[in-house]
């Protein structure tokens, strides 16, 4: 089986930038989600990057307009999944919303339908457990922004087939990715230690060692990372982010407790860009 028919279940930022790399592929795509607004916006995110790949002569106009509109959107959760060859679960990280949602499409998708999370940290064995079909479930981690990232992580579960295995990693390349293979452990490679490195700079930042536009640079120029960790942390969501924390936390020990700024901004509602203030102010 190739995947031809994909299905996105969270339009939230992952959601939509996969959504729109499925699409740009050439590959039929639903997203869902239950809120109309949230699906509006992604509509309009999409709209926006597929003008931008024609101004950057990524597409032709004809190309753009075809991909735009090979891109269902729907708050209906059956309607979405029902035909898929693949389902790709962007949620929020919190584990007792995938495991819902995982045991609702066991019963609403084809029995050949792959089943996967895209999780930066969380447990895809104990994800497929809710379901009938383990074999066929995977984490399939994306990088933010998804478009422009290469990277997907490819989590193998405990009872995850060879045959899932490599048609995931054929998806990913069919969509223009690189893949690594990686077996399951908390917060598996990527997350495990860009979560210490952006924990040890908001660590610096309460301390007073520097600002964060100084760590920032140093990160930048010294190391040649592309975005500091506190940028990267504002970009990705401090909610986001603290979830991730308390779950490396909860399973790996002492060297992942969050940071007391990061659980302080939070409670303040300073989630980063999203909400327009983090560890940087956003206009």
């Amino acid at each position: 089986m190739t995947i031809k028919k994909v299905a996105v279940i969270g339009s939230g930022t992952m959601g939509r930038g996969i959504a729109y790399s499925v699409a740009i592929s050439g590959l039929s795509v639903v997203l869902q989600d239950i809120n109309e607004s949230s699906l509006e916006k992604a509509k309009a995110y999409h709209e926006k990057e597929f003008e931008r790949a024609v101004a950057k002569e990524i597409l032709t106009r004809e190309e753009a307009d075809s991909s735009l509109g090979s891109i269902e959107y729907t708050t209906e959760l059956n309607a979405a999944v029902n035909d898929r060859d693949l389902v790709i679960e962007a949620v929020l990280e919190i584990m007792e919303l995938k495991t819902s949602i995982f045991k609702q499409l066991d019963e609403m998708t084809p029995d050949h339908t792959i089943l996967a999370t895209n999780t930066s940290t969380m447990s895809p064995t104990e994800i497929a457990a809710q379901t009938s079909r383990p074999e066929k479930c995977i984490a399939l981690h994306f990088f933010n922004p998804v478009p422009r990232m290469k990277l997907i992580e490819v989590i193998c579960g405990l009872e995850t087939s060879d045959d899932t295995i490599q048609k995931a990693i054929a998806f990913g390349e069919s969509i223009g990715k690189e893949c690594v293979k990686i077996n399951e452990f908390p917060g598996f490679a990527v997350s495990r230690m860009n979560c210490l490195i952006g924990n040890e700079a908001m660590n610096m930042v309460m301390e007073g060692v520097a600002s964060p536009e100084d760590i920032d640079k140093a990160m930048k120029l010294g190391l040649n990372h592309p975005m500091g960790p506190l940028e990267l942390a504002d970009l990705v969501g401090l909610d986001t982010r603290l979830r991730n924390m308390q779950y490396l936390y909860e399973t790996l020990g002492e060297k992942y407790r969050p940071c007391p700024i990061l659980t302080k901004y939070v409670k303040a509602g300073h989630l980063g860009k999203k909400s327009g203030k983090g560890f940087y102010t956003y206009s």
